[in-house]
């Protein structure tokens, strides 16, 4: 009985790192579609705020060190704040598009 036992916790115990991968790979934008992301960063001209901030290239607010987004759930919050600051509304599905579009070239989230 206990060498049963024993057999039984070295199983779970095998298998436990196993399934936390599944977890830390999951994609953190579910329902985004890259392409459609991409279309409405351009069509909601975001980097005409951005080149301001960056000094020309939008595009370094995304790759400098001091970045403010570090996870998907700050890159959801900072749609917020950018929407705001543009004077224009985003959708939930918007922020799955932009997410995976952001995430795809340049925040590579996992």
């Amino acid at each position: 009985m206990k060498q049963l036992m024993t057999m039984k916790f070295a199983a779970w115990g095998a298998l436990l790192p196993l399934l936390s991968l599944g977890s830390a790979h999951a994609d953190p934008f579910p329902k985004g579609n890259a392409e459609a992301g991409k279309k409405c960063f351009a069509q909601n001209n975001c980097n005409r705020c951005h080149d301001g901030i960056m000094g020309g290239d939008g595009n370094r607010i995304f790759t400098r060190s001091n970045r403010k987004v570090n996870n998907p759930q700050q890159m959801i919050a900072q749609f917020g704040v950018c929407s705001k600051a543009a004077g224009i509304t985003i959708t939930p599905q918007d922020e799955q598009n932009l997410g995976a579009y952001l995430s795809r070239e340049y925040y590579h989230f996992k």
